[in-house]
């Protein structure tokens, strides 16, 4: 008889937050290299933004598909794969010898790691009842600041050492993927079919989380039937372009904010290493916004509303970020961007939770895909916009908006506020925009 081990939803979500760590460490060490990639390579700022947006097209890609993947294979054997494939990529990103090949290797690692963040929602939705979703979702999610967190103390020690350089760096989270690939094999199961749970978990799991018998009681539906009713779900679409518009304000963070230290604060690759403060501030927000939207719920209010109230303070927070351009040194600017990303955080971890919460399980991963695609769509038209607003050169009017008056004179504003300054001004509108654009499925989810 296999002995039972008590909790094992916990170490579920934290082999979860392990997976996370490993993605953003992967996808953050470019952005940390950036500079010193550029001239190792004779790269450019338009190329870099595009090396980048190679890695969010192939991100956007992945997060429409590998929902329905999740939704099919489930959530063991899926996840297993998603990340020995983004290991791969991220192995062979240290082998580039030119923008060409970088491009490569960053778009087949992001093919794979959008699938560690379709997953683990299919995974907390089969794991935790919706009082501690929040929190499950606040976990796994921390691994993605804290990944962030690791990657530039990785960076200084590595790329700094004249003995290895920057391509060492890309060799280590393999290594340590291959140890995760093992461990979660051997760990993850659906709560019905898991040897290892105790009968007092199983019971509280299955007074707390609604069956998944009707889901596979439910009529089967074709693909094409299935994919049109996601579509045709407004939440689906109001989630989507929320997401759009906020997430490429931790997109910014993780690949321009170095930049922006070195270029505009004067630090060198050793000083960037101070961004960790930014990302453990991240993980505070991760983790205490499934907290807080948890204690609303377990005194009596419904899962959506209590998402909805703890994003409404981090739409209230992340304004701050006009603050950044004004502050008369680093440690201070470091300090609002603590603000910003604890907000940013706080909100996505509640954003993540409203998913699990209201759609159904059995199209809960596709679902996901398709509404954090728009998170690598806003990232994409975020890292273009970022590209041309720090580029010498005058931003021209898209062509086919030539001749509009209201668009011409959009980028006559633009080139006259041209810098990073006008971006943070910009990042400090988008959340509460967002939260005007889903609140109302705070009353529509309460009465279903």
């Amino acid at each position: 008889m296999k002995r039972k081990i008590p909790h094992l939803r916990w170490f579920i979500a934290a082999s979860l937050l392990f997976a996370a760590v490993l993605n953003y460490i992967d996808r953050s060490v470019l952005g940390l290299l950036a500079n010193t990639i550029q001239k190792d390579l004779g790269i450019s700022n338009d190329q870099y933004a595009s090396v980048v947006n190679w890695f969010l097209v192939a991100y956007t890609l992945a997060y429409l598909l590998s929902g329905r993947v999740v939704d099919k294979l489930g959530v063991r054997l899926s996840l297993a794969l998603f990340v020995a494939w983004w290991s791969v990529s991220n192995a062979l990103t240290g082998l580039a010898q030119s923008v060409r090949s970088l491009s490569i290797f960053r778009f087949m690692l992001g093919l794979g790691e959008a699938g560690g963040f379709t997953a683990s929602p299919k995974a907390v939705s089969e794991w935790f009842p919706p009082s501690e979703r929040g929190i499950a979702v606040g976990i796994y999610s921390l691994g993605g600041a804290l990944g962030a967190a690791i990657a530039p103390i990785l960076v200084a020690h590595i790329a700094g050492n004249p003995n290895l350089g920057w391509r060492w760096v890309f060799a280590v989270s393999p290594v340590l993927a291959g140890i995760w690939l093992v461990f979660w094999l051997w760990l993850y199961r659906t709560p019905a079919t898991h040897p290892r749970i105790t009968e007092k978990e199983l019971a509280h799991l299955k007074e707390n989380i609604a069956s998944s018998a009707e889901a596979s009681a439910a009529p089967k539906e074709s693909e094409w039937a299935l994919w049109k009713g996601v579509f045709r779900e407004p939440m689906v679409w109001r989630l989507m372009i929320a997401r759009m518009i906020t997430d490429p304000v931790w997109y910014f963070y993780q690949f321009w904010m170095p930049k922006y230290l070195q270029e505009s604060r004067g630090l060198d690759q050793k000083g960037v290493a101070i961004m960790w403060m930014v990302f453990i501030a991240a993980d505070v927000g991760f983790i205490l916004g499934g907290f807080l939207s948890g204690r609303l719920i377990k005194r009596g209010g419904t899962a959506p509303s209590a998402r909805l109230w703890v994003m409404l303070t981090s739409a209230c927070l992340v304004p701050f970020s006009f603050l950044i351009p004004s502050m008369p040194t680093v440690m201070l600017v470091i300090t609002v961007a603590m603000v910003v990303c604890y907000a940013h955080t706080q909100w996505l971890t509640n954003m993540t939770s409203l998913v699990v919460d209201i759609m159904p399980k059995r199209i809960l991963a596709t679902s996901f895909g398709v509404i954090a695609a728009g998170s690598a769509l806003g990232g994409i038209f975020m890292n273009k916009i970022v590209a041309a607003y720090i580029s010498p050169q005058p931003i021209g009017t898209p062509s086919f908006l030539s001749g509009m008056e209201w668009a011409d004179s959009t980028m006559s504003w633009l080139n006259a506020h041209r810098g990073y300054e006008s971006l943070f001004v910009i990042m400090a509108f988008v959340h509460p925009i967002a939260l005007l654009v889903i609140w109302t499925l705070r009353k529509r989810t309460a009465a279903s």
